[in-house]
């Protein structure tokens, strides 16, 4: 009498696309609703403002004198670095999605913390990379004011990315380092 194989576990070519991308259910969500109210309110914005509008009686006040809704376009990254440099940026974006689909399991992308960080940046990512591809630009609306100091502006997905970013960081200064036993 033989006996039958004992059960394992499928493996990753066996298994469904669904149950694949399934796996991955946190990210998708958190980059969807990122790129979708990024998009929105970037939108509104086009439609509300006519571009390059920026300074009083221009803008829309939220809280005078420290929170405006401005539109403007950025062809460079954050606080205008690499200013003109559009094609480049977005050529980076789709590298670094592209890194991050290679490198996810490496990345760590099937613990949650993991899928909230990625989520977000990639949200974000898409949501600057859309921008880039219909405006030549990145339209970015949210100006902050502190006294005489004016904070860069900028927009939902920037917001996504940063705050992605700075998860990951924190994720990984509090990560407990894996020693191997000595034998």
């Amino acid at each position: 009498m033989s006996e039958s194989p004992a059960p394992t576990e499928p493996s990753a070519d066996s298994r469904s696309v669904r149950e694949r991308i399934g796996a991955y259910r946190t990210l998708w969500w958190i980059a969807l609703i990122v790129l979708a109210t990024d998009q929105l309110t970037k939108f509104w914005i086009v439609d509300t403002l006519p571009m390059g509008s920026y300074g009083p009686g221009r803008w829309i006040p939220v809280i005078d004198g420290f929170f405006h809704l401005v539109h403007v376009g950025n062809t460079g990254a954050a606080w205008s670095l690499f200013t003109g440099k559009s094609t480049m940026l977005a050529l980076l974006a789709f590298l670094t999605l592209g890194a991050i689909y290679y490198w996810r399991r490496t990345l760590g992308l099937r613990e949650r913390w993991m899928q909230i960080s990625f989520g977000l940046l990639c949200g974000g990512i898409v949501g600057n990379l859309i921008d880039r591809l219909a405006y030549g630009h990145v339209v970015d609306f949210l100006d902050f004011h502190f006294g005489s100091y004016i904070y860069p502006t900028f927009n939902i997905a920037d917001s996504g990315i940063v705050i992605g970013v700075g998860i990951y960081f924190i994720r990984n200064l509090r990560a407990q380092p894996q020693v191997a036993d000595e034998k």
